[in-house]
């Protein structure tokens, strides 16, 4: 059997530990398509910390005054990310 080389990771591929949460119980909107997140708030022409896929379901956690939120996806990951790339989930 092959191994591939190991590789150790760069520090920035660490998701820091104020960003991960017991997942959500429930869910209130759905990311509409593939969108960036940021771990902390800050300029908009930041690099992103990761995408969001286009369905993802997430928990509204902060919508705030700007066009950012706050959301918790289905693994406990919470970060910021655009409000006007979420559509609010039906009651049923």
């Amino acid at each position: 059997m092959l191994r591939p080389k190991s590789v150790v990771l760069p520090e920035s591929a660490v998701v820091p530990e104020a960003n991960v949460k017991p997942p959500p119980r429930r869910f209130t909107h759905e990311v509409i398509a593939d969108q960036a997140f940021h771990f902390a708030a800050g300029p908009a022409d930041a690099p992103p910390d990761g995408h969001f896929a286009a369905g993802t379901r997430v928990l509204l956690l902060e919508r705030g005054e700007g066009p950012m939120c706050f959301v918790q996806d289905r693994q406990g990951l919470c970060a910021f990310t655009a409000f006007a790339g979420l559509r609010a989930l039906g009651r049923g």
